[in-house]
C-alpha cells in the first residue's frame, strides 16, 4: 500500500472516531436540554467533507510524491484540532447544539478565534490534497467548504447569541 492510501486510511479513521465522539456528545447535550439548530445543512456538510477525502483517494495517483513539509504541517494542525476538541470537552460535536444557560467557552483556542475548529478544517481541506500536489482538489473543496462554512457560521453565531444572553 502506498503512502497516499496509508494517509487516507489514517484520516478516515480519525474522522470516524470523531463522528462517534460527536454523536455521543450530541446525545448528551440534547438530553441536557440542548437544542439543535441548522440541521438542514448538515448532510451537505458531511457530503462535502466525505467527498473531499474520497476525491483525494480516487483522483490522486497512488504513487504521487508526498510533500513532507506540507504533511508535517497537516500533522501539526491535528494538535490544534485536538486542542479545540479538548477545550470543548463534552460540548464538542459536529452539529450545532446549544444548551440554554451554559456559558460560552472562552478558553483554549477560543481565546484567540471565535471558531477555531472551522479554521482548522479549512486548512486541512486545502493542505491534504496539496501534500500530493493536487491543487485542483484543494481549490474546489476549499471553495465548497467556504460557502458552507459562511452559512454555518451565521447559523451558529445566531444560536450562540441566544444562549449567551
Amino acid at each position: 500500500m502506498t503512502a497516499l492510501y496509508w494517509i487516507i486510511l489514517a484520516v478516515a479513521a480519525q474522522r470516524l472516531g470523531e463522528l462517534v465522539l460527536a454523536r455521543r456528545n450530541g446525545r448528551r447535550l440534547l438530553a441536557a436540554g440542548g437544542v439543535e439548530t441548522g440541521a438542514g445543512h448538515y448532510p451537505l456538510l458531511v457530503a462535502v467533507h466525505g467527498g473531499w477525502l474520497l476525491a483525494v483517494a480516487l483522483l490522486v495517483p497512488a504513487d504521487a510524491p508526498v510533500n513532507g513539509a506540507l504533511l508535517a504541517l497537516y500533522v501539526a494542525l491535528q494538535g490544534v484540532r485536538y486542542w479545540v476538541i479538548g477545550t470543548l470537552g463534552a460540548q464538542w460535536t459536529t452539529r450545532i447544539i446549544t444548551v440554554p444557560g451554559r456559558k460560552l467557552v472562552r478558553s483554549g483556542p477560543y481565546r484567540y478565534f471565535r471558531h477555531p475548529n472551522y479554521a482548522v478544517v479549512a486548512c486541512e481541506i486545502a493542505l491534504l490534497p496539496l501534500v500530493f500536489g493536487a491543487w485542483e482538489i484543494a481549490l474546489v473543496f476549499s471553495a465548497l467548504n467556504g460557502v458552507l462554512l459562511a452559512h454555518r457560521i451565521r447559523i451558529e453565531n445566531a444560536a450562540l447569541a441566544k444562549v449567551a444572553q
